[in-house]
């Protein structure tokens, strides 16, 4: 089902349980007007040892970050502010001060012909420009040099345990919620700016459940073999299935200049 079109933007997503026992991951939608700005907002939110981070997130976060003043002045200031401000309050609002569950926020901010990718975690934000494939974020890993360096510089370690984790325990080194790791683990996100130009074509948000098993370049180009951002996002969900992915999977795909054709069709690797 296509779940949106304003403008130039279209837009679909798939989001399912895969072969984890429980569903934990959660995605938003939203559109606004503020003034004669146009407001695009994609999100996926994969939570860890719960959802309640996630679910937290889509009940939140969008509207939290509408509400800043400096939203359409400064809006990377606005998005920064609002992450680290709605990480605070999922804290506060949390009455089990034993539940220790965490998400990621993989966002994608519409502003007139800007975009901004906001990313906390290892979910992943990836465009088609030109018939590039391009990451417009940079995954929070542990292992990340200036990651390590950060979370070392606070007193906190990162050791090997299957892959690398944060105190042993976390495989992401930042997130929302994960109160126990919060000195460590913050929800400071990296935003990119990107402005939308004729050589924009796709946009992938999607949870590690995806970027797991197929390549930002296979993604681009599977999307590109597909008739509209719905079928592309369930193509997207269904390979990695069909790939092995061991996680809930959930992908958001946004099409630019939806009323052009593409002039010549793509091909991509499914072995």
């Amino acid at each position: 089902m296509t779940v949106g079109e304003d403008g130039s933007l279209l837009c679909g997503y798939s989001s399912f349980r895969g072969r984890r026992e429980r569903m934990e991951d959660l995605y938003d939608i939203k559109s606004s007007k503020i003034d004669a700005n146009k407001i695009n907002l994609f999100g996926v939110f994969d939570g860890h040892g719960g959802s309640h981070a996630a679910e937290y997130l889509k009940q939140h976060l969008f509207g939290n970050l509408l509400k800043h003043p400096a939203f359409i002045t400064d809006t990377k200031l606005a998005i920064s502010e609002t992450y680290k401000k709605t990480d605070l309050d999922l804290l506060d609002a949390e009455t089990n001060i034993n539940r220790q569950d965490g998400s990621t926020a993989s966002t994608a901010i519409f502003v007139g012909n800007h975009l901004y990718v906001a990313n906390v975690g290892d979910s992943r934000a990836v465009i088609s420009k030109s018939g590039k494939a391009i990451a417009l974020s940079d995954d929070h890993k542990p292992d990340r040099s200036d990651e390590r360096e950060r979370i070392e510089n606070a007193g906190g370690v990162v050791t090997w345990s299957g892959t690398w984790r944060v105190g042993g325990v976390l495989a992401m080194s930042r997130a929302f919620g994960d109160r126990l790791l919060k000195q460590f683990v913050v929800a400071e996100p990296e935003i990119q700016e990107q402005e939308i130009d004729d050589e924009l074509e796709y946009l992938i948000l999607a949870s590690d459940g995806l970027w797991d098993v197929v390549s930002n370049e296979h993604a681009v180009a599977f999307v590109k073999e597909e008739k509209g951002p719905q079928a592309a996002a369930r193509k997207l969900t269904d390979i990695a299935f069909a790939r092995g992915s061991t996680d809930n999977i959930t992908c958001i795909v946004v099409e630019f200049h939806s009323d052009k054709t593409s002039s010549s069709p793509s091909s991509a690797d499914q072995s």
